[in-house]
């Protein structure tokens, strides 16, 4: 049977699921209060840039900022952008490529936020290279060719997207290393553990948990790649949504502002109720290593000169068309934190 790529079975996904719901209103008549009257849903993964949602509902911020938040949790990012289309979902924290994979197939869905959280995707080495650094890791391929080091990715993601970049701007290429593709994130991991890679562009904080207890080396993060507020995943809406209930949408990033700022500034307590809701299938010790770990820093506003310059190299590839709709509107972000 031929495996198409997950990018493209993404894309079928999409455009069947919009077609199917196509006739199915997804909201009611706009209130004149500019709210959402009913339980929102918000689909998610579980990577350390969905902690300000899980802290932010365990703390109770979504309730006191007048929303009945219900978490909705997805196993792959593909499923999280299909049921946002489709409407069963009312927001959506996924990978910043995926609404640009909506938009291409003619799909109105909007990145209003960031997620939460800095420098979340992870780039690290079995720790027996004494590897470092990026520039540490150029010398190696370049003085290694005849040995080449196997990178783990998951084909047409933001984490390949950060091996992409690393190789070509250091005139390398995919040629200089051996590229081992998956579609399965837990095999990925599982693959580093056994040592059948020696490098893997992950998630924390499950790169952090392999830092920790399996003698994993960090090379790199999305903000040493892409710049600082660069996300992982934002919060993605539908634009029909976002203009029937403004007061709605500014509500959720304001109660998402205050999860992240209580991760940033009380990071045990936060582990704590992350605890108590189970999110994490890591230890504690390493949700509070990698939250005492990540930039002293809350901000929302994602780094959008930063995620074209992955979207730029996606078009380049060949995964996706140049966008001829603007994807971002942060005027939802502006309203409800004027100081960021």
């Amino acid at each position: 049977m031929r495996k198409f790529p997950f990018f493209i079975v993404l894309l079928a996904c999409i455009l069947l699921s919009a077609c199917n719901n196509s006739s199915k209103p997804t909201t009611e008549e706009k209130p004149s209060d500019g709210l959402y009257h009913g339980t929102i849903k918000a689909g998610h993964l579980v990577a350390l840039d969905h902690a300000p949602l899980f802290v932010a509902k365990e703390a109770g911020y979504f309730k006191q900022n007048g929303i009945d938040l219900e978490t909705v949790a997805f196993s792959n990012p593909g499923d999280n952008n299909t049921a946002l289309a489709g409407g069963s979902i009312q927001f959506s924290a996924n990978p910043f490529t995926l609404p640009y994979f909506a938009v291409n197939s003619g799909i109105n869905m909007q990145i209003v936020s960031a997620a939460g959280g800095l420098g979340v995707i992870e780039v690290v080495i079995q720790g027996k290279y004494k590897v470092t650094s990026i520039s540490a890791l150029v010398s190696y391929i370049k003085a290694h060719k005849g040995k080449k080091l196997k990178i783990a990715v998951l084909k047409g993601d933001t984490l390949e997207m950060m091996i992409y970049k690393i190789l070509t701007d250091n005139g390398l290429t995919y040629d200089d290393v051996e590229m081992v593709w998956f579609n399965d994130l837990l095999a990925m991991v599982d693959a580093f553990k056994t040592k059948q890679v020696d490098v893997l562009s992950f998630l924390k904080p499950y790169s952090t948990d392999l830092i920790v207890n399996y003698g994993a080396t960090s090379i790199a993060t999305n903000s040493d790649v892409w710049g600082e507020g660069t996300p992982n995943c934002t919060v993605d809406i539908m634009e029909d949504f976002g203009k029937k209930y403004p007061k709605t949408v500014e509500a959720y990033i304001k109660s998402l502002n205050q999860g992240f700022d209580l991760i940033v500034n009380q990071p045990d307590s936060a582990v704590a109720l992350l605890e108590k809701g189970g999110y994490f299938k890591v230890g504690k010790d390493v949700l509070l290593y990698a939250f005492k770990n990540q930039p002293k820093k809350v901000t929302l506003r994602p780094n959008v000169a930063g995620m074209n310059q992955a979207i730029d190299n996606m078009v380049t590839m060949g995964y996706i068309k140049k966008p001829t709709k603007e994807v971002v509107n942060l005027r939802f972000l502006e309203a409800a934190l004027p100081n960021q």
